[in-house]
């Protein structure tokens, strides 16, 4: 096998990306309350690989990507926050992480308030997550890991876009049940970019 041809671009020192509606941008501590009022629900979590969560979790958790950009590193990736531009707001978040290098791939994951669903905020985050992946991170291939059950997530992995590559059944014992998981994936020679 010989190596990949694959090399990155370095990762941007500053990132914000703007939407019509949204605002997305590293995380900072002062999003934390706002952030715990969503990931603290216990129907959010429902499908998450955590719990309902405090500010003091969600630090312990992701703390150390603080205002990061890098993808790279044992404990690289980059979380943006989801801030509504007409109010300031935090209604969600972003996540990219588990990258593998030598492939010019990343998954991608989202939490987003229940108090945010129905308007298509959370489509027009996850399409500016991934036209950033594509465009800033220079990446060529995106997955995402969703339980079937999960029918929002799923809903919104094919709205923007997502094929459904894989269905693992009962694969991963998760929150007291045996779990099917599905794997989406896009490759960046198949993606429309916003504009």
């Amino acid at each position: 096998m010989s190596a990949s041809p694959f090399v990155l671009p370095p990762a941007p020192d500053t990132l914000e990306v703007g939407t019509d509606r949204l605002r997305l941008r590293p995380f900072v501590e002062t999003d934390l309350d706002a952030m715990a009022a969503y990931r603290g629900d216990a129907e959010v979590c429902l499908f998450l690989p955590f719990e309902p969560q405090t500010p003091a979790d969600i630090r312990g958790r992701i703390g150390h990507l603080f205002g990061g950009t890098n993808l790279e590193g044992e404990r690289g990736g980059v979380v943006l926050v989801i801030e509504h531009v007409s109010d300031g707001q935090v209604i969600g978040d972003l996540v990219l992480f588990h990258l593998d290098p030598e492939a010019g791939a990343a998954e991608i994951g989202w939490v987003v308030s229940p108090a945010a669903s129905g308007r298509g905020l959370a489509t027009e985050a996850v399409r500016a997550l991934v036209d950033t992946a594509f465009r800033v991170y220079g990446l060529r291939r995106l997955t995402a890991r969703i339980d079937p059950e999960n029918v929002r997530s799923v809903a919104l992995a094919e709205r923007v876009g997502m094929r459904r590559e894989a269905h693992f059944v009962e694969n991963e014992w998760f929150k007291g049940r045996w779990s099917d998981e599905l794997r989406f994936a896009l490759l960046a020679r198949d993606w429309t970019p916003t504009s």
